[in-house]
């Protein structure tokens, strides 16, 4: 870097911002075509009429910019009065071509800006009106500088309004001119422009507090998955180590219950061995990355269906009163879909406690040959519902835990009031041993 070129001054800075804002907003494709986009139909207005309704409430701007241009070819017309040899050009000048500026606006803002800036001086030196803006003129540029500063930025505003009051302050040195409109301009258009203004960044903000509130809700869900997802790993160790366990100790055993046994099968027992060993090792380390900071490792056995009644005398005590029913052969399935299982109805019975107060609740355990059937359904609340904060956890780990082992769910409300969750489980049918086998 040369001495010559030093760092600008926060100045000359704020000043070239400005200046390229200025030919950002107004200089640059002036005259591109943008039309004006329909009236959104969202809002809880629009939301009650009809489609046909809708459709045509979208076209209201339009409908309000038609009507500004009709109104100003009346002003214009009525200014007119009089025979002579002008009277036809004054009234092309005074009314149908502020009226068509006004109408330009629904296609070429800007460039319509630049045309009513252009008329003033044309139209008050022809028609020998007011100076610089005759009475159409005056309502059009107000209506075109409404209009543009609604489509565009708030930048786009402060510089139309300052371009405006620098053409009347000129205007008004050059001439003669019985009376000025520049003061009543001046006035009258930052009114106008600072109500545009306020409603477009009060739009804008409650724009970007909508954008931000869905990016938070997902976020929140996704958060809200991840952790029932955490939840669910850290109970699932205590299975699976218990699992692994076992397989090492029997791996250890097993050579000393086989009177001497070859060198390759005790080479194969440890080879298991070790594998079971590497692979709790392994899990525990995993544990240790989802494990929270307050999280403790539980002193009991995770909970199967065979601990379901204590659940139910739990609930009970805390005024829920439910009702177990199981069909089928009870058997032993696998830890992982117990627990599972217990964790479901525990979770199902706990909604039913927080959000229908006062009602009852039926359990309905079915052993089948595919698998296990769950259902939980409580009545209405009888109660008052208080407001539950959190974002639904309970939903959200239940479909977890099902999807795992892939399994179906329903959670849906029923035609009384209440509420029913039901979910299968498939489990494989344990293989009868041989005669083999058993001797």
């Amino acid at each position: 870097m040369t001495e010559t070129t030093k760092t600008r001054s926060p100045e000359f800075r704020l000043a070239a911002g400005a200046i390229g804002g200025l030919r950002q907003d107004l200089f640059h494709d002036a005259f591109a075509y943008r039309p004006l986009a329909p009236l959104r139909t969202e809002g809880a207005l629009t939301r009650r009429l009809s489609e046909r309704m809708r459709a045509r409430a979208a076209r209201t701007p339009h409908a309000l910019v038609g009507l500004a241009a009709l109104i100003t070819a009346l002003i214009g017309l009525g200014a007119t009065d009089g025979p002579g040899p002008w009277s036809g050009f004054e009234i092309v000048l005074a009314g149908l071509l502020p009226a068509l500026t006004v109408a330009m606006t629904l296609f070429r803002p800007v460039g319509a800006f630049w045309m009513s800036m252009a008329l003033t001086p044309v139209t008050a030196v022809i028609t020998g009106g007011d100076w610089p803006w005759v009475p159409s003129m005056f309502f059009s540029h107000l209506v075109v500088l409404v209009v543009v500063a609604a489509r565009t930025r708030p930048r786009t505003a402060a510089w139309m309004w300052v371009l405006t009051v620098v053409l009347g302050t000129f205007l008004e040195n050059v001439g003669w001119h019985y009376s000025s409109t520049t003061g009543p301009m001046a006035v009258a258009s930052a009114f106008a422009l600072l109500v545009v203004t306020v409603v477009q960044t009060r739009r804008e903000a409650e724009r970007e507090v909508t954008v931000q509130r869905t990016v938070t809700a997902v976020e929140r869900d996704r958060r809200t998955l991840l952790e029932e997802r955490t939840t669910i790993a850290r109970e699932l160790h205590d299975v699976v180590a218990h699992h692994m366990s076992v397989v090492a100790i029997q791996a250890e055993a097993a050579p000393y219950r086989v009177e001497n046994p070859p060198p390759e099968l005790e080479q194969a027992f440890v080879t298991i061995r070790e594998n079971a060993v590497a692979a709790l090792t392994e899990l525990r380390r995993v544990l240790g990355v989802v494990r929270a900071e307050d999280y403790e490792a539980p002193d009991a056995p995770q909970p199967t269906l065979a601990q379901l009644d204590g659940l139910l005398a739990n609930v009970a005590d805390a005024g829920l009163v439910a009702e177990k029913t199981v069909t089928g052969a009870v058997r032993e399935l696998p830890q992982g879909v117990e627990l599972s299982a217990y964790r479901i109805v525990q979770e199902a019975l706990s909604n039913t406690l927080r959000h229908a107060p006062g009602a009852s609740a039926k359990v309905e355990i079915g052993y089948v040959l595919g698998g296990l059937g769950l259902r939980v359904v409580n009545g209405p609340p009888t109660g008052p519902v208080k407001p539950s904060p959190g974002a639904g956890h309970g939903i959200t780990g239940m479909r977890e835990r099902v999807a795992m082992l892939n399994g179906e769910m329903t959670a849906e409300a029923t035609g009384d009031g209440g509420y029913e969750i039901a979910v299968f489980i498939p489990v494989a049918l344990a293989q009868e041993p041989t005669q083999s086998e058993i001797s």
